[in-house]
């Protein structure tokens, strides 16, 4: 990939010093995602609030430089080669939390995590999001794939989404309908709008009901899915009529390597850095998953995983 001009560079770290926003320069995305492999950002930029990111939005957009918003990193994998432009991390500002009790909603910002939102909607014995209390991501990158587990997804709790248009101009609500929710889509996916507040519509139950739903699926994820290692969670998408998991145990690949990156011998479903994986061990890995599937079975498997 080309890099950003020398001269864009010093520009855009003139602005963006101008805009008080936070930045580094070079930063390694291993540190960053789930997977713990990848290669360097050229500019990681962190924002306060949505003045700033309306700023850096449209100062990237007139520049013609690529950026891209980066939740928890649980589902993304930067190649080894990088990424020439500027990866925007919310800060803790946009992880504020409000519950309304009465009306059993709660208003999120895109950058708290949904462990942390789940403990939260405990607190005030709210109920209905407990299947994401183990997902391990943020609301923003829950919301722009539809995420869920174990029989829920965010299509089922969303109400509203706020969102800023790509190049930082208006902002807009889309409601639950506009949201366009499918398996692991939403209309953010097409559009480049970038969320940072959601309303979701729940209902009141029991704490200790709560409680004990949100342990005994804690439970269950770490019986079945190899929490230990650094991984993406699901790999791929789970094909119409299959499951990925399956397929790929049943085509002889549990355990399967490629220098670091391994399918997991607990779920097959899950590729995990086994041994200081690059991106590149893991990216071949996937390309010989799919290629051995789709050779014994016809099916072709579509990664869950955002490359970058």
């Amino acid at each position: 990939m080309e890099k950003i001009r020398a001269d864009l560079l010093q520009k855009l770290k003139r602005e963006m010093e101008r805009a008080d926003i936070t930045f580094a320069e070079n930063v390694p995305m291993s540190r960053y995602t789930s997977f713990k492999a990848g290669g360097n950002a050229a500019v990681l930029a962190e924002v306060r609030d949505t003045d700033r990111l309306r700023a850096l939005l449209a100062l990237t957009s007139q520049e013609g430089v690529p950026h891209i918003l980066l939740g928890n990193g649980s589902n993304t994998l930067f190649k080894d080669s990088g990424y020439e432009g500027v990866v925007i991390k919310l800060s803790q500002d946009f992880a504020k939390v409000s519950v309304d009790p009465d009306s059993c909603t709660a208003a999120a910002g895109t950058a708290v995590l949904l462990s942390s939102l789940t403990r939260t909607l405990l607190e005030e014995s709210i109920t209905g999001f407990e299947f994401a209390s183990g997902i391990p991501g943020s609301l923003g990158g829950a919301l722009f794939m539809n995420a869920g587990a174990y029989g829920g997804e965010m299509k089922q709790v969303v109400k509203s989404v706020r969102a800023i248009e790509p190049d930082g101009g208006a902002q807009r609500v889309f409601s639950a309908e506009e949201m366009d929710f499918g398996y692991r889509h939403s209309v953010l996916a097409e559009n480049g709008y970038i969320a940072v507040k959601a309303v979701l519509s729940l209902e009141k139950g029991d704490k200790e009901k709560i409680a004990a739903k949100m342990k005994d699926l804690t439970a269950r994820r770490n019986s079945k899915q190899p929490v230990n290692y650094p991984s993406a969670g699901s790999t791929f998408k789970r094909p119409e009529g299959y499951f990925a998991g399956k397929l790929i145990d049943d085509a002889g690949l549990r355990g399967y390597r490629v220098g670091g990156a391994m399918v997991s011998e607990k779920h097959c479903g899950f590729v995990i850095n086994y041994d200081n994986a690059t991106a590149t061990d893991v990216i071949n890995l996937m390309k010989d998953v799919q290629a051995k599937v789709k050779e014994k079975f016809g099916v072709q498997l579509e990664p869950e995983v955002r490359i970058i």
